[in-house]
């Protein structure tokens, strides 16, 4: 597998005498993550003195990755069950929240224009309704010209936390789904085409004539994607916007999540958009090297401090305080 390795450089500053020695770490996993990461890392350089060198290769190649100890920690929005992370020697602590959007390519219908539901996307995904103009379609955008175009829905190829949010969100709004494809991070698909991480489904979204895809919404906000309306748990559609996802966020039950794994997806409110989620950094417990892991704890405490206006201005939504010091509880006693 050729890796998209993203590395960030953050070199410590200050003068000669005073200068803390570099040190270098390395995680892997969440696409969805990896603008986030790459930001805090930029920007907490001269106060971390952390080098991070991270690989955006999806949440299951980063699961995998960190279990074998070839980097310092994993990154995956799909968070690990209680046995794995056990049977791994793994910590698992949240980072931020995030959502996932809906891009679309038809000609004629502009960003935001176009509404649509979960009963809909779950039944374009599993192939049953094959035409833009279907409908189901037509019956929730009134005074919307559809065309008489082909469905092409584009799902991620690679193992992706980004599918395993979206599918727990198909498979709670239907049933049928659930029960015919499931949620993970890697299902087989009824319909549709695949391509690699973000790019890839945009790419193939935005090269197909009636093509949709799920994204992550900042990587959608960065690169102008087509974008849709969303009908939410109280039955309003709303669009991809940040005090949307806050909305939705609001509702995390952290105290009722063991290891922080909180499920977003489909959450009331009458604002909040419907496909939200956590996203976690996975930590060895019995690193062999306590200054990496020292490192990746600086790195985030950091984050936790200083992070939150980088996280809002790449369209994440940040924990809330009493989940970061919740967070810096669990570190005690893991590493340096």
């Amino acid at each position: 597998m050729k890796f998209a390795l993203i590395t960030l450089a953050a070199m410590f500053a200050g003068s000669a005498a005073g200068q803390a020695q570099t040190v270098s770490i390395t995680g892997a996993g969440s696409s969805f993550a990896a603008p986030l990461y790459g930001k805090w890392a930029e920007d907490g350089a001269a106060a971390t003195g952390v080098k991070l060198n991270y690989q955006s290769v999806g949440s299951g190649a980063g699961q995998k990755l960190v279990i074998a100890r070839t980097v310092d920690f994993g990154a995956s929005d799909a968070p690990l069950t209680p046995a794995k992370l056990h049977a791994a020697k793994l910590l698992q602590f949240p980072t931020a929240m995030g959502a996932e959007s809906i891009a679309i390519n038809l000609p004629g219908i502009g960003t935001n224009q176009l509404r649509l539901s979960g009963p809909v996307l779950a039944a374009i995904y599993s192939g049953k309704i094959t035409k833009w103009n279907a409908p189901e379609i037509a019956a929730i955008n009134p005074g919307v010209t559809l065309p008489d175009l082909a469905v092409a829905p584009v799902y991620r190829a690679d193992g992706s936390g980004t599918t395993f949010v979206f599918t727990t969100y198909l498979s709670k709004i239907s049933p049928e789904f659930a029960s015919s494809v499931g949620a993970a991070t890697a299902v087989q698909w009824p319909a549709g085409t695949g391509a690699k991480g973000n790019a890839g489904v945009a790419a193939a979204v935005n090269n197909t004539i009636g093509g949709i895809g799920y994204v992550e919404a900042a990587y959608a906000v960065l690169n102008h994607l087509t974008t849709t309306q969303l009908q939410n748990h109280d039955g309003q559609f709303v669009t991809p916007t940040h005090d949307a996802f806050v909305s939705a966020a609001a509702h995390a039950d952290w105290l009722g999540a063991k290891n922080f794994a909180v499920d977003l997806t489909d959450q009331p409110g009458a604002t909040s958009w419907p496909i939200v989620s956590a996203t976690f950094v996975l930590l060895p417990t019995n690193a062999t090297d306590p200054k990496q892991t020292a490192a990746v704890k600086k790195l985030f405490a950091w984050a936790f401090t200083s992070g939150d206006a980088s996280a809002t201005s790449l369209q994440y939504v940040t924990l809330p305080e009493a989940v970061k010091t919740a967070v810096r509880t669990s570190w005690q006693g893991v590493g340096g």
